[in-house]
């Protein structure tokens, strides 16, 4: 063999698979290794693989053909990862469904994705009740002659709705009763099903949360899942002796991306039913993880800010994941010093994560930017009007193009085509902008711009300076109408513990230091966050601000 054809085979190959095979290679590599802890239940490799692998059977034996919609509504539970892969083997899409929805967005999500069958659990009734739920949502479930056959209006071609449990409920199916299913599909069956999975695939569909219309469901490729979860694992250097954990809910990317991303290198990953700041904290003591997906602001300040946080229980912690203001992200870095901490950007329709910061870039870096994208994706910052690419620095519109984005929104080709343009890109309705060695810097979202008196002001500019104020834990910055101004900024912050601090003492804090038109007009103390399932619903806060200020007859015209 010669020289250069050794050099071409022992390059870094990108190893592409099924999600459902993606547990199997696990399962074959690291057979006796955790994979899955939770509370009260640790499941290896070997276990999980076995367990998808007779699910899988039950799916085919009550009749899911490949293609079919197969819902998930349901907290963090092991189950939900089990099935997860279970209709990823038997070649069907895993629609994961918000928990948090209610009757009304159950009902539009059930029908609107064409759902054949449904999942869901009573484990956790005394915080939410998904089976009263669904029987609001779909009128006559409750009544229905046969739990395995039926006819609903609502959602006419949903077949059944299965408990996760054994015990019976009016109109749905017990989880043993599911199971027996798997004896009516041959083990041969299912391996030849399996292996007739395509990577160009959907094997998830997420709905995107939407504020001033119903959610859209993105269709997501094994091949987009799969190469994006592999992006993570190299860009973090996760290994078999890598412990992560995430708090974050399962019908959420920021919950199935790391999961796939330990599973590729053999991790195991670390979990609850839901997060709570408490009980977070002694788990991450128990179990000693050396990654945190933290993600979100809100659940930073939840854990570092409770009684019990030591940085003792921090002391296997080797990187952090978080998504928060420069400001911000470097005081998490003095909170646990001895972690890297790295921000990220993405979106559903790109998997879930684009950018990663890496292990070995400096705090500056790791604070200012969200990294670079992964390996075979490519970023381009655009003019918002002419669609040209902006030079480095220059903020415009972060565009997206690689294996990791969406088959489209399901039965929303308008929405779609909205999203892609006629060369692939998706335009990501974000503002950005790349440094010279490709990194990406959030900017905030187009729509989340102000107009202050004729200027331009990004939220996330103002946000970023009010996470300097020594009282500040974390700010949230929306527009507002002003008669005189257009729109006007209004913030709304949460202190620091045992902090104290007034309106004015955060009007005096930007006196001099940012231009006056980005000067909060309004500020406001919050305790609670309006949350979707994992973000601050921003638009609420400016609801709210909006009936503060306004008179009645304004605020039915606004």
């Amino acid at each position: 063999m010669s020289r250069n054809k050794a050099v071409m085979l022992n390059r870094d190959l990108i190893e592409a698979t099924t999600l459902g095979d993606l547990l199997l290679r696990g399962a074959s590599k690291w057979p006796d290794r955790e994979v899955l802890v939770f509370p009260g239940e640790r499941l290896t490799y070997a276990g999980l693989a076995e367990r998808a692998r007779a699910q899988a059977r039950a799916l085919q034996g009550m009749g899911i053909q490949p293609g079919d919609h197969v819902g998930i509504l349901a907290p963090n539970l092991v189950e939900l990862v089990v099935l997860l892969f279970a209709i990823a083997l038997s070649g069907a899409v895993a629609v994961l469904v918000n928990a948090r929805y209610k009757t009304a967005e159950l009902a539009y999500v059930i029908e609107n994705a064409d759902l054949k069958l449904l999942f869901t659990t009573n484990r956790i009734a005394d915080y939410v009740d998904f089976v009263d739920l669904l029987q609001e949502a779909l009128p006559g479930l409750k009544g229905a002659d046969d739990a395995l056959a039926l006819e609903l209006e609502s959602a006419p071609l949903l077949r059944s709705v299965i408990m996760m449990e054994e015990n019976e409920q009016p109109g749905l199916v017990s989880f043993s009763r599911f199971g027996e299913f798997a004896g009516k599909t041959d083990p041969d069956q299912a391996s030849a099903r399996r292996a007739r999975v395509r990577l160009s695939e959907p094997c998830i569909m997420m709905y995107t949360s939407g504020t001033t219309a119903q959610p859209k469901g993105c269709r997501l490729s094994h091949e987009a899942i799969v190469r994006n979860a592999r992006g993570m694992s190299l860009r973090f250097r996760i290994t078999e002796d890598d412990r992560q954990w995430d708090p974050l809910p399962m019908f959420h990317m920021g919950a199935i991306l790391p999961l796939l991303a330990t599973i590729w290198a053999g991790g195991s990953y670390i979990t609850d039913t839901h997060f709570e700041a408490e009980a977070a904290l002694r788990m991450i003591d128990a179990e000693r993880p050396t990654m945190l997906f933290i993600a979100f602001p809100t659940i930073m300040s939840a854990l570092v800010t409770h009684a019990n946080f030591n940085l003792e229980m921090m002391t296997d912690v080797r990187l952090v994941n978080n998504v928060a203001p420069p400001g911000q992200l470097l005081e998490n870095m003095k909170i646990i010093p001895d972690a890297v901490h790295v921000s990220a950007y993405g979106l559903t329709e790109a998997s879930g994560v684009t950018c990663n910061g890496g292990v070995d870039e400096d705090k500056d870096a790791l604070a200012n930017t969200s990294g670079r994208p992964y390996e075979g994706l490519r970023i381009r910052i655009v003019d918002m009007e002419t669609g040209e690419e902006v030079p480095q620095g220059k903020q415009g519109e972060i565009t997206i193009k690689g294996f990791s984005l969406f088959e489209g929104y399901y039965k929303s080709p308008g929405k779609t085509a909205e999203a892609l343009d006629e060369n692939g890109w998706l335009h990501t309705g974000d503002l950005g902008a790349a440094d010279e060695e490709g990194r990406i810097s959030f900017r905030g979202r187009i729509k989340d711009m102000l107009k202050v008196g004729g200027e331009n002001v990004a939220a996330v500019e103002i946000e970023s300076f009010l996470c300097g104020h020594p009282a500040v834990e974390l700010v949230q910055v929306v527009g507002v109408p002003d008669p005189k101004l257009q729109e006007v900024a209004a913030a709304f912050i949460q202190l620091q513990t045992g902090a104290t601090c007034t309106e004015q003492q955060i009007i005096d804090f930007c006196q001099g230091k940012i231009a006056n038109f980005k000067i909060p007009r309004h500020v406001r103390f919050v305790e609670e966050w309006p949350m979707s399932a994992t973000k601050i619903q921003k638009y609420k806060l400016r609801e709210m601000m909006i009936a503060e200020l306004a008179p009645e007859e304004e605020i039915s015209r606004t």
